[in-house]
Parts: structure tokens; sequence; C-alpha cells
């Protein structure tokens, strides 16, 4: 019988995942899916007196702590990688109750983490809304003319979390005069004029911008003067 490669060092039990078939010597059970090498000779869990072990694979580190620590009895189990030419870890046998009870364990503590998630969202959507109906206020406040919705709609896009929006910036948080006055140009720019189309058509930035700068500027003088228009 060819001789298997020597697995490493462990402070614990160890158990293999072999790579050929392989018989135990002591009840010649086999093909043996797991085995302990006890003097060089391979033994089926149940000669090794692990058979009452479940294999919990990697991957799952907090479940696989906690099921070790309250197993009384645990092994490591490995499997050669011939292209690195090392054993690898595949996860650990422990007592079926010690993976019970730290699965409850982790239930808890995901349920819990979805509760805290669940708070959080909670907190940053009323954050959100007390930043936006601020920032309508101060575009109001800037353009008496603009209409109250249309303030508002500008305010939510220009602060929507995660956008990189001005609103979202720092000055937009400080509801800067210039970063309010850069979201509401922005709105304007964006729909009350023909820019996006212009840029579709191929038009440079630039030039579109020009193109389109007195009826933005017509647009917010007239807010700035109070006149509730909608261009």
């Amino acid at each position: 019988m060819a001789t298997m490669a020597t697995p490493p060092p462990s402070t614990g039990l160890l158990v293999i995942q072999p790579l050929k078939s392989r018989h135990c010597t002591e009840c010649r059970s086999g093909p043996l899916a797991m085995l302990v090498l006890e003097e060089g000779a391979p033994r089926c869990l149940d000669c090794a007196d692990l058979g009452h072990l479940v294999f919990l694979p990697r991957g799952d580190t907090a479940l696989t702590r906690r099921s070790r620590e309250g197993s009384a009895l645990s092994a490591v189990v490995v499997r050669f990688n011939r292209r690195r030419s090392r054993y690898e870890r595949q996860g650990v046998l422990v007592e079926e109750a010690a993976l019970a009870r730290a699965e409850e364990r982790c239930l808890a503590d995901a349920e819990a983490r979805r509760r805290r998630r669940d708070r959080d969202a909670h907190r940053r959507a009323a954050e959100d809304v007390r930043f936006t109906e601020a920032f309508a206020e101060e575009i109001r406040q800037l353009f008496p003319g603009c209409p109250a919705d249309r303030a508002h709609a500008i305010a939510a896009h220009a602060s929507m979390r995660g956008s990189g929006r001005v609103g979202r910036s720092a000055a937009g948080r400080a509801l800067s005069e210039t970063a309010v006055i850069s979201a509401v140009r922005a709105a304007v720019r964006h729909t009350d004029t023909p820019y996006d189309q212009l840029l579709m058509s191929g038009v440079a930035r630039h030039e579109a911008r020009g193109r389109i700068a007195p009826a933005v500027d017509a647009t917010l003088a007239g807010w700035r003067a109070g006149r509730e228009t909608r261009p």
C-alpha cells in the first residue's frame, strides 16, 4: 500500500480526508471518507473512537470556535493539496450537541445584528429626512420664488446618501450657501433646459453650459426675486 504524505504536527486530534482509496487496518471497512493515522496505519473514525462526532466544514469562524469550545472531544480535518504540496484545513469534527448549541448562539447573534441594522437604518432614514427638510428650507430662504415641492425635490436629490452629490459634501452638510446654490443651479440645468440633450448630441460640456447659461441665470434670478415660476 502506498504511503501517505506526513500530516502536519498538531496539538490536538487530526483527521485526514484521503485522496486515494483507503481501508481501516482494524475493521477493514472502506473506502474511508475520513481516517485517523495511528502509527502510520489508517483507522476509520469508529475504530478511532471518533465516530460519534459530526463534520463542520470550514467557513464560519464563529460557529467553528463556539462548537469546539462546547465540545468535550473535537478534531481538525485536513486534506492534502497536491498542487501546493501541503495539508489544508477542511473543517472540524465536534459533538453534535455542541454544534447545535453553537448554531443557536450564532443565530441569536445574527438576529441581534439584524435588529441593530434595522435600528441603524431607521435612524439614518430619520436623519436623512431632517437633513432634506433643512436643505429644502435653505433653498427657500435663498430662492423664495422656488416652488416648495421643487425645493424639496432638489434637496432630496442633492442630499441622497451615498450619491456623492453636493448635498453629501462637507459644505452641503453644513448647508453652506455655495453648496445650496450649486445644487439648485444643477437641478435647473438638467431639468429645465435642453442641457442633457445637447450633451447626448455630442456638444462639448463647456459649450452646452454656455448655451443654456442665460436660461439658468434667468430662472435663478426670478426665484431670488420671489417670483414663483416654473421654467
